[in-house]
């Protein structure tokens, strides 16, 4: 016995857009967290640098080259952390629509 088929309402709409959206940034956040990670293992295991310092004011190396890395992967670092966080949000208040959107049909 087929099913009757329904149109979809533009709450249905929005919220599998909403999901998609969603999972495209988690997977641009993902590799940006991955690349950003890989940048602070290379630069950490640089041979240009002799000696790492962390002081209160930041890392302190003998390479200044190797110091303008590792402050660029410091911010990069924070970047990250940011967009994860918003995309936690985003997720958990999709998981909110879903949830409303499933108990209202239930009931």
């Amino acid at each position: 016995m087929a099913r009757p088929s329904r149109q979809r309402s533009g709450s249905d709409r929005n919220l599998l857009l909403a999901v998609c959206l969603l999972v495209g940034l988690a997977g641009v956040a993902s590799f940006v967290s991955a690349y950003t990670a890989g940048f602070v293992l290379d630069t950490l295991q640089s041979r240009d640098s002799l000696a790492l310092i962390v002081t209160d004011g930041g890392l302190k190396s003998d390479s200044a080259a190797v110091e303008r890395s590792l402050s660029s992967a410091t911010l990069a670092l924070q970047s990250v952390r940011d967009l994860g966080l918003a995309i936690c949000t985003g997720c958990l208040t999709v998981a909110g629509a879903v949830c409303y959107r499933f108990w209202k049909n239930r009931a």
